[in-house]
C-alpha cells in the first residue's frame, strides 16, 4: 500500500489557483481592484518568502465568498476554471498523476476547497485536503472552518484524514509528497520519499542539502 500527495499551486498548476482567483474576480469587477490588487499581491509574496499570516490572509480571501449566492460563485468559478485553470494544468502533471494511478493519491493545498476542489477533479484525484471555508445555511460566511491547511497544518490534517480511514503513515510501505515550497517542508519531511518540484530558492537548497528527488513538470520532466 503506497500513499502519493501533491501539493497543488505552482507544482501540477504551473502557477497558483488562489492568486488567480482575486485577480479573476477583479477583472470581472466583483472586486475593486484599486482596493484588493496590492494586497493581493503582498499576501503572495509573503507567501513565497515563508511569512504568510494565515489567518490574516483567509480573513481576506474568503471574505468576498459571504457577499454572494452561492450558484452566482459556482457560475464564476466554472468561467475561471476554463479561462484562468486549464491554461495552468500540466500535461506533465497528468502523467506524474498517471504514475501513482495504483496508489492512494491527495491533493494537500493551503487553497480553500471552493476554489480547488474542480480543480482536484479536472486531475483526476478524488481527494481533497484543503483549508474549508465555513458554510452556514448552504451559503459561505467568510471565516475559515477548522484547521488551515498550511505548514504544519497539512500534517494535522493529514493525519485526521487518515485516521478517518483507520489509516496512518506509517501503514504506508511508500509515501511520495510532490511540492514546490519551502511552506511544505512540515509535510514534506514526513513522507518516505519527498520531491521539491520546480522548487523556490529555500526548499532546492534543503532538497540539495538532504538528498532529495528534484523535478520540473514545467520543463516535462520525462515520466
Amino acid at each position: 500500500m503506497r500513499l502519493a500527495l501533491f501539493d497543488l499551486d505552482n507544482t501540477l498548476l504551473k502557477g497558483d489557483s488562489d492568486f488567480e482567483w482575486a485577480q479573476f474576480l477583479m477583472e470581472k469587477g466583483v472586486l475593486d481592484r484599486e482596493v484588493f490588487e496590492a494586497r493581493n499581491n503582498q499576501f503572495y509574496e509573503d507567501y513565497k518568502s515563508g511569512t504568510l499570516d494565515i489567518r490574516e490572509f483567509l480573513a481576506f480571501q474568503l471574505k468576498p465568498l459571504s457577499r454572494h449566492p452561492r450558484g452566482q460563485l459556482d457560475l464564476w468559478h466554472a468561467e475561471f476554471m476554463e479561462t484562468k485553470v486549464r491554461p495552468m494544468m500540466l500535461e506533465s502533471a497528468f502523467r506524474l498523476i498517471e504514475r501513482h494511478r495504483e496508489d492512494l493519491c491527495a491533493i494537500v493545498t493551503a487553497t480553500n476547497s471552493f476554489v480547488t476542489r474542480p480543480i482536484a477533479a479536472a486531475f483526476g484525484i478524488a481527494h481533497l485536503l484543503a483549508t474549508e471555508p465555513e458554510i452556514l445555511g448552504g451559503e459561505f460566511t467568510g471565516n475559515p472552518s477548522g484547521i488551515p491547511c498550511f505548514r504544519e497544518g497539512k500534517v494535522t490534517r493529514l493525519k485526521h484524514w487518515l485516521e478517518s480511514r483507520g489509516q496512518k503513515l506509517a501503514d504506508f510501505e511508500s509515501s511520495w509528497f510532490y511540492s514546490d515550497s519551502l511552506n511544505d517542508l512540515p509535510l514534506l519531511q514526513e513522507v518516505s520519499h519527498p520531491v521539491a518540484v520546480d522548487p523556490d530558492p529555500t526548499l532546492k537548497n534543503h532538497a540539495e542539502r538532504m538528498g532529495w528527488q528534484i523535478i520540473s513538470l514545467r520543463k516535462g520532466f520525462p515520466l
